[in-house]
Parts: C-alpha cells; structure tokens; sequence
C-alpha cells in the first residue's frame, strides 16, 4: 500500500460526524468530477430524489435500518451496480 493510500484510510478512520458535516461535498467533489456543479441545472432531480427517497424508506422498513444505514446500504449498491456494468 503506498504513502497516499494509507494517509486516505488514517483520514477516514479520524473523520467523525462532525467534521463530515462541515464539508460541501458536493463543492469538494466537484473539481474532479465538474457534472456535480452543473447537474442541478440540468436533471429533473425532484424525479430522483422521489425514487431514491422511496428505496431508502423501503430499506428502512424491510430491514429495520436507521436512515444514515439505509443511505449507506443504498449508496454502496449504486456503486457495485455501476461497477459491475463496467
């Protein structure tokens, strides 16, 4: 594991939830990835955010998850969709 790996796991393992909540993510991400500055302009995102809101419920009742469980568990599914189709 090189030198940059293993400061991002020491970062992770000392970040709590304050300091996450301090953090524009979405900014954050952005200068990587620009389609995270501009796609609020562009996606009907109340469509989405209607369909992700109900997986998160239904996650939450099936499962008996607490939400920041739920967005976790379907967060983690989006990405092994997305890396699977790779």
């Amino acid at each position: 594991m090189d030198k940059t790996m293993r400061e991002i796991k020491k970062v992770i393992k000392n970040t709590n939830e304050h300091n996450v909540d301090k953090v524009n993510w979405t900014n954050t991400w952005s200068k990587k990835y620009p389609v995270l500055k501009r796609y609020q302009e562009e996606v009907e995102i109340e469509y989405y955010h209607n369909k992700i809101q109900e997986l998160l419920t239904k996650l939450e009742q099936d499962y008996q998850y607490n939400s920041l469980d739920a967005m976790l568990v379907l967060k983690d599914m989006l990405y092994q969709t997305w890396k699977n189709k790779e």
